[in-house]
């Protein structure tokens, strides 16, 4: 049994979890937590025991110096709480961490663990994955659930995906046949420029969570963090002929595949989302590969060293045109 002491009784809890790791290409999705926890000031509570899930060659420890004595920063998985105010205040339960290495479905009921003694009604797993979109389109975000009614009153994919997956995919199965209710929302990050920061995936990550439990959060710098990359990205590509012509054909298949879900519903939530910030007030170590559209950890697309500028590699072979995604998980790999 666990006994959370000092937490106090929640309001519509939601539980919101993001892991560093084959899950979180460009760091997107961690970064999307870990801007929740700073912006609301969250307070951690809990953290599970690194012995029991991490691997530490994998997964290394960090010395560091507090006040003249050495002390070590174990890798593990921490749990904070945060209020959000407002009319129709709601608590949200961040859960941000590494990929464990081992004891998977010991990890996920730990989480669960948590998550029915806080009363979560709802869990959120935040993901990114590595595939052929440009970085000069909106980000494009999939929505995925294994529970078909959710899938239908939360306007969201029912996940078909088979092959390869990760902790995002295991823990929202967990969640499904404990019978909580769980989403995956995942992010594509152009794979040609996929070291972090990616603060563009990680805003479009807010802004779709934002519509599924319905808060407005804080958005600080990130907008303009995601313009500015934006921008470097374009003059970086506009330095190789290549490159550029290779991100001009993955615009043309993104226009030509998307043109039909140009559709009203889609203005409207925009629209619905601009009203709610008019209206409204302000309130690492380094991994192996990522998940990719086709089911591969990605490794082939490598992290530049810390403060170097990111260089788009040049393409292999002529890029073929993304399918449309059809699943929701293949195109957002767990």
């Amino acid at each position: 049994m666990i006994e959370l002491e000092g937490v106090p009784e929640l309001v519509d809890p939601v539980m919101v979890a993001a892991f560093e790791g084959w899950n979180d290409a460009g760091d997107a999705a961690s970064t999307a937590v870990a801007h929740l926890d700073r912006e609301w000031k969250g307070e951690v509570f809990a953290a599970l025991d690194a012995e029991d899930y991490y691997d530490f060659q994998v997964n290394r420890p960090t010395v560091f110096m507090d006040g003249g004595v050495r002390r070590i920063t174990w890798p593990t998985t921490r749990l904070s709480v945060v209020r959000v105010g407002g009319d129709k205040p709601r608590d949200l339960v961040l859960v941000r961490g590494i990929e464990p290495s081992m004891r998977w479905r010991s990890f996920c009921n730990e989480l669960l663990g948590f998550a029915h003694e806080l009363g979560v009604e709802l869990v959120v797993v935040l993901g990114a994955l590595l595939g052929d979109t440009p970085h000069t389109r909106p980000v494009p975000i999939s929505g995925t659930t294994s529970d078909p009614d959710l899938a239908r009153r939360m306007d969201l994919e029912e996940t078909k995906y088979e092959g390869p997956t990760g902790i995002v995919g295991i823990l929202q199965e967990a969640c499904t046949h404990a019978g909580v209710p769980a989403v995956s929302l995942w992010a594509a990050v152009p794979h040609y420029v996929s070291q972090p920061p990616n603060p563009k995936a990680t805003l479009a990550l807010l802004n779709r969570l934002e519509d599924l439990i319905d808060v407005r959060i804080p958005l600080g710098e990130l907008s303009e963090d995601a313009r500015a990359w934006q921008v470097g990205v374009d003059q970086l590509a506009a330095e190789d002929s290549e490159v550029a012509e290779y991100v001009q054909s993955l615009e043309e298949a993104r226009d030509t595949a998307e043109l039909p879900e140009a559709s009203g519903e889609a203005i409207a939530r925009e629209f619905e989302r601009y009203l709610r910030r008019r209206d409204g007030s302000s309130g690492p170590p380094q991994h192996g590969g990522h998940a990719t559209a086709d089911g591969g950890d990605g490794a082939s697309f490598r992290r530049d060293t810390p403060g170097s500028r990111p260089r788009p590699p040049k393409p292999p072979n002529p890029p073929k045109p993304p399918k449309p995604d059809t699943d929701g998980e293949d195109s957002s790999e767990d």
